[in-house]
């Protein structure tokens, strides 16, 4: 009995039932919720291991059901959150508790065991629910275990794919009746035994996706893939990754690591515990160009020691330079075709290594039109911008083209100019090519020392077109301090065309991820149609709180003018608080009175009832 009463279960769910039984923790009560005469709707599915996995809607019906004044139809966010728990304390707070077990527990998380959930809110504007979380659908068995990314972008007719950190789980959802959804499959780690730590999802034309596993195979040593590869790994969120197709009902067509034979750089890619072949093979960003036959994925990290141990990172180098390239003519074999090293810029020399430009590959991003074959990486602790004009080069070389000091100053007028740890996180170009998205948590305080005041995040927009219109004669290049603080001097440099603050003079506590809204109405049919040019883009202010990058759990919309200028959307509001942007941190939900929950990633997605 108590093995299947814990199947798939995290630590932190472990601990909270093991406090509420020893009477260390008082349970909230699960019913009298702000939510009245809730709809709940199931959707289940037999896994691989015979168990049975659920999406339960928790629908809201006088909210579901009601239309905006002039019947327009509606759009909607879909956000992947996880219930905050115990597990999310970070380290420093545990080891520092003070007096009993039982008095000390003042600083843990929300301790009562909570279910995962897409929230589902109307995101359509001028709607009279607008705003307001409509469907909590929550998943189970598992619990409490940090979801994480979905894809960047949906189209019409896509899966949504939604990826559980910490159980290695990815489930796939039917979004076609929003605002309620069908689960379609789930796939646990026995089915990706080559991989752990699911990160982010693309999504391909014929409705497959692939997947980023930034862990190691499962069990550490050797590890045989089904392509033939061989690798040596240290296992479960150890390194090294790999890349995972999917179909549109979350089975998996293929594993493939991301490990180059030989190794890579001994200095700049360090393993815990170490590796005979050393390895940056950790991939956490991914996008493709089917067109170009040519997937691209970003290093970010060893993931174990952000989620073990976030306070005493062991090294820098665990925190990872590169960038890889693949050839997927064949959809379901990629062909790893070359790694490339992030340069060092101008003031890498001035701060920990940790924080020299090229550390930390979070994310990558493609171009889209035909004529284009670049892509940009970020880095999340380098805090600086890369483009190489052609993935498809046998050996892609990558350049500095901007500084997120560059643009601190536009996003707050209180910030400094240094970019270092600047902490960005989604990274996206708009469909047409002419802007870049990002998203800036801001530097928390005291990190470049003990009166580092930090820095206020928010969203910045760069004007990319003159970049990428270039091509293989682009001559952008940050070189100097100067450019790193003000913008390059070449004419062809991205410039920010907007920009807007999150959390105004709050160091540390800006968006770590977003979307854009691709959907407009076609005055003609009155339904909604794919657009170029993004009007809206939704932001979510969270990392993983065991990182110390909790933020404030909430989600906010900035709106886009045509010339790229930014403004947070004051119309987007809570429907408790009344504050500016949907929070996350609440008492009651459509599924019950669990408390806070953690937002990390967002999509907006249309019924297909509504879709041309």
């Amino acid at each position: 009995m108590a093995k299947k009463k814990w199947r798939g279960r995290t630590l932190g769910s472990f601990l909270a039932v093991v406090a509420l039984s020893a009477g260390l923790l008082g349970a909230s009560g699960l019913s009298n919720s702000a939510y009245a005469d809730v709809q709940v709707v199931e959707s289940a599915v037999q896994a691989a291991d015979g168990e049975r996995y659920w999406v339960r809607n928790h629908l809201v019906p006088d909210l579901a059901t009601k239309s905006t004044e002039d019947g327009k139809r509606k759009k909607w966010l879909l956000v992947w959150a996880g219930d905050e728990n115990i597990a999310d304390t970070v380290v420093k707070d545990v080891k520092n508790l003070p007096g009993t077990l039982g008095g000390g527990l003042n600083k843990v998380k929300n301790a009562l065991p909570g279910p995962d959930f897409l929230a589902v809110i109307d995101a359509t504007e001028g709607s009279p629910t607008y705003g307001k979380v409509v469907n909590t659908a929550t998943v189970g068995p598992l619990v409490e275990n940090e979801p994480h990314h979905m894809q960047y972008v949906w189209h019409k007719g896509d899966t949504v794919y939604a990826g559980a950190l910490f159980a290695a789980a990815t489930y796939a959802f039917d979004v076609s009746q929003l605002p309620k959804l069908k689960l379609k499959g789930v796939s646990l780690p026995t089915q990706t035994l080559g991989g752990s730590v699911p990160d982010a999802y693309w999504t391909l034309k014929d409705g497959t996706a692939y997947g980023t596993y930034m862990g190691g195979p499962v069990v550490p040593g050797p590890y045989t893939y089904k392509n033939g590869q061989t690798v040596i790994s240290n296992g479960f969120a150890g390194s090294p990754g790999a890349v995972i197709r999917f179909d549109q009902n979350g089975k998996v067509l293929s594993e493939t690591s991301a490990a180059t034979p030989q190794g890579d750089n001994a200095k700049l890619c360090e393993n815990l515990p170490t590796l005979g072949k050393p390895t940056c093979a950790n991939p956490h960003g991914i996008q493709a160009r089917e067109d170009l036959n040519t997937l691209v994925t970003s290093d970010y990290a060893e993931p174990r020691n952000i989620i073990l141990d976030p306070v005493k990172q062991p090294s820098p180098y665990l925190r990872r330079p590169t960038v890889r390239t693949w050839d997927i003519s064949d959809r379901n074999n990629p062909k790893l075709r070359a790694v490339s090293y992030l340069p060092n810029g101008p003031r890498a020399k001035d701060y920990d290594p940790l924080y020299a430009e090229s550390r930390a590959v979070m994310e990558t991003t493609v171009t889209n039109k035909p004529e284009h074959k670049g892509a940009f990486a970020q880095t999340m602790q380098g805090g600086a911008v890369f483009y190489t004009p052609d993935i498809t080069a046998k050996r892609p070389k990558w350049t500095q083209v901007f500084d997120d000091g560059a643009a601190a100053g536009k996003i707050f007028p209180g910030n400094d100019a240094i970019g270092a740890s600047s902490n960005g996180g989604w990274i996206q170009t708009s469909p047409d090519d002419r802007f870049l998205y990002r998203a800036i948590t801001g530097r928390q305080p005291g990190t470049l020392g003990k009166d580092d005041p930090g820095t206020t995040g928010g969203v910045y927009v760069l004007d990319i077109s003159k970049l990428v219109d270039a091509g293989t004669d682009f001559k952008c290049s940050i070189d100097t301090k100067a450019e790193s603080e003000n913008g390059g001097q070449e004419d062809d440099c991205p410039t920010v065309a907007g920009a807007a603050p999150i959390n105004p003079g709050v160091s540390g506590a800006g968006p770590h991820w977003g979307a854009y809204d691709n959907f407009v109405l076609d005055s003609g049919s009155g339904k909604y149609v794919e657009t170029e040019s993004p009007t809206r883009l939704a932001v979510s202010n969270y990392f993983v709180a065991r990182s110390g990058l909790d933020g404030d759990h909430k989600v906010n919309i900035v709106k886009l003018a045509e010339d790229g200028s930014a403004t947070v959307d004051k119309n987007f509001r809570d429907e408790f608080t009344g504050q500016v942007g949907i929070n996350f941190n609440r008492k009651s939900w459509p599924h019950g009175n669990f408390g806070n929950a953690k937002p990390h990633s967002e999509l907006f997605v249309i019924a297909e009832r509504d879709l041309e």
